[in-house]
């Protein structure tokens, strides 16, 4: 089987990005969002990416035009999926809506497509009877900038059939991303089960007034090198994500303290429109954020 047309479902920021790099490395794709603002948003991120393309990775004028021109966009599951060789899935990190989905991605995709879900917090069994094809069923997960950070995780649940597993190993690579075969099921992954505690605990100093978050990122970019801290970090993963993964921890863990940490982010945060690098404003404020500043480490 041979990967040609690839329908992006969710054109947020990641499957934004997703669909772009897709696209830049030569696939047909088409961009489905259940609402039309949705998908206004990703054909203005697209636009953005354009840009970035030309102006730091030396993209020409033409690579961009053909970009745009293997790109289509829709609101209709049904016309995004007629064709598709595979599907990749980056609908909000909710159990119930991406089962609900997948129930319906079934009816109108054809038998040869195979599903994969960039879910960051949830395991494929979660939800892969809904998907009709649970051998072709299995997870890619991105990571934020996708061009950048081309890291492609591939993870099988235990249906997942291994001609399809390679498959989509191959496909990662052949867009760009440096594959990551694994082989078990693993809550969050190779690369969020080493970050997710990690910025927990960032957000734990600051939640409890230990220290300032300028302070925090600070202390760590000191001592290791990073170009940026644990809230340069938050405010690239969105304050979205922060918010869903920090109350699935509070449910599973019924911990009030998440319960309560999770309700700051959404108060200070979300509520606000400071969502993160995405909207300008989060932690910190975009596009120069203070981190960023040659005397930052110095103040």
């Amino acid at each position: 089987m041979k990967i040609k047309n690839v329908t992006i479902a969710g054109g947020g920021v990641l499957g934004s990005q997703i669909a772009w790099q897709t696209a830049f490395k030569g696939f047909n794709v088409i961009v489905y969002d259940a609402f039309e603002e949705g998908i206004q948003n990703c054909q203005k991120y697209h636009q953005r990416y354009a840009e970035l393309f030309i102006a730091s990775k030396g993209s020409s004028a033409a690579e961009i035009e053909k970009t745009f021109s293997r790109l289509t966009y829709t609101t209709n599951l049904k016309e995004a999926v007629q064709d598709a060789d595979l599907v990749s899935e980056s609908v909000p990190e909710n159990l119930d809506i991406k089962k609900s989905f997948y129930k319906e991605l079934a009816q109108w995709a054809p038998e040869r497509t195979i599903f994969t879900t960039n879910s960051s917090t949830m395991l494929p069994s979660h939800y892969a009877k809904e998907t009709g094809r649970p051998g072709k069923f299995l997870a890619l997960h991105f990571s934020n900038p996708v061009w950048d950070a081309n890291v492609g995780e591939v993870m099988k649940h235990p249906g997942t059939e291994q001609k399809y597993f390679d498959l989509v190993v191959n496909f990662a690579q052949d867009i760009g991303m440096v594959p990551i075969p694994i082989n078990k099921e693993q809550p969050g992954y190779v690369l969020n089960s080493l970050l997710v505690p990690f910025l927990s605990a960032a957000q734990n100093l600051w939640f409890n007034h230990v220290s300032d978050f300028k302070s925090i990122d600070k202390t760590w970019m000191i001592s290791t090198g990073a170009k940026s801290g644990p809230f340069g970090i938050l405010d690239l993963v969105g304050m979205q994500t922060v918010y869903n993964i920090t109350m699935m921890d509070a449910k599973r863990t019924n911990n009030p303290v998440l319960f309560e940490r999770a309700e700051k982010i959404k108060t200070e945060f979300i509520d606000k429109g400071r969502m993160g690098i995405s909207t300008g404003q989060g932690f910190y404020s975009y596009p120069n954020p203070e981190y960023k500043d040659p005397d930052f480490l110095n103040r």
